[in-house]
């Protein structure tokens, strides 16, 4: 461990405008957007949500097994991801009254300034992973949380399979359902959701002069080995903040399962890394978010997280918890919460760069 803290550094702070900071995601990483945005919601002022459901929807149907774990998970695959008709999708109206519960209980941010925040919500035609009528009713549940409807920009028109979208020639095709789930569609979604969520910004720089930091990511979640998170994180810095010629702005950027940088397959139980597929850093550099960041003087940070299989603590696709795996008391749930192992990590951070 000794060696490997020295190849990263410690995450500094910099001149950053409060409560304009943003966050995204794709898949799990777009969940545990929805997770994040609502628990800190007085520190953001929108989201860009990628084929990720509604707050708490693997809560959706408590009684589908004996033990409250397992219902989570069954709810977090039959309901939150791939319901049979679209009736089984997530109930809005139930997950908005279960986010103003968590409100007044003191579990995430008062609701009141969610009116004003401006969100991105996008679901392919062609995604077989994450079903669009559950992405449908994450903008339902938004609008029933008094969001300004033209505030929302809400695209389920494209012929996407599920992914982040790149004009990227070398990136999958368009309508594909695989690894690593970034797909050619010939435009970069990173950008649409920043311009959606600040407005007009300067066109993207072809050329990086900022620096692109890895640090240590374990002092934010502590030794916590619920957390299943990565030993490192990423962070762009755009050249302009580092010199401290400008205030910066932050935004969040999560990656999706099987996305991190050191995601390694699992089989039976046991870490496949003859087998690691390449393509680990590619969510950090190659998905447009660092370009249009350094022409704009935003900070972008990527969180990461790993899998794990056996014991416990089942995460073998490195996916960020949306339905409870990180929980210590898998009966009440604490993943959605400020107390949640990885949204309190991710606020660290987010503190920590001055956001």
């Amino acid at each position: 461990m000794g060696n490997q803290s020295q190849m990263a550094e410690r995450l500094s702070g910099y001149d950053v405008r409060r409560g304009e900071s943003s966050i995204s995601g794709l898949s799990s990483g777009a969940f545990m957007t929805v997770q994040m945005h609502l628990a800190h919601s007085r520190k953001f002022k929108g989201a860009g949500i990628i084929a990720g459901g509604p707050f708490r929807c693997a809560e959706s149907f408590r009684g589908a097994a004996v033990l409250a774990a397992d219902a989570f998970e069954l709810g977090a695959l039959a309901i939150g991801m791939n319901p049979l008709i679209p009736q089984m999708a997530p109930d809005a109206g139930d997950l908005a009254a279960l986010a103003r519960d968590a409100a007044g209980n003191g579990l995430i941010d008062p609701l009141d300034t969610l009116p004003d925040h401006r969100l991105y919500i996008f679901t392919g035609r062609s995604d077989c992973v994450v079903y669009p009528d559950v992405v449908n009713r994450t903008r339902e549940f938004y609008l029933r949380l008094n969001v300004n409807p033209a505030n929302i920009l809400y695209n389920d028109t494209v012929n996407a399979g599920h992914s982040i979208i790149t004009d990227n020639l070398e990136d999958s095709p368009l309508a594909e359902n695989r690894p690593p789930y970034i797909n050619n569609g010939n435009f970069m979604q990173s950008h649409a959701i920043l311009r959606h969520i600040y407005g007009e910004l300067n066109a993207p720089l072809e050329h990086l002069t900022g620096r692109l930091i890895r640090f240590d990511q374990r002092e934010f979640f502590d030794g916590n080995t619920r957390a299943s998170m990565s030993d490192f994180g990423y962070a762009y810095v755009p050249s302009a903040v580092l010199a401290g010629r400008a205030q910066a702005r932050v935004h969040i950027a999560l990656h999706g399962c099987k996305q991190g940088y050191n995601y390694v397959n699992y089989v039976r139980g046991l870490p496949d890394t003859a087998n690691q597929p390449p393509y680990g850093n590619r969510y950090i550099t190659t998905t447009g978010y660092n370009h249009i960041a350094e022409s704009n003087d935003i900070i972008v940070l990527y969180p990461q997280v790993e899998g794990s299989d056996g014991g416990d603590l089942q995460n073998p696709d490195g996916c960020w918890d949306w339905w409870g795996y990180s929980s210590p008391t898998p009966r009440n749930p604490d993943y959605y919460s400020k107390n949640a192992v990885q949204i309190k990590a991710i606020n660290a951070m987010l503190e920590r760069l001055g956001g």
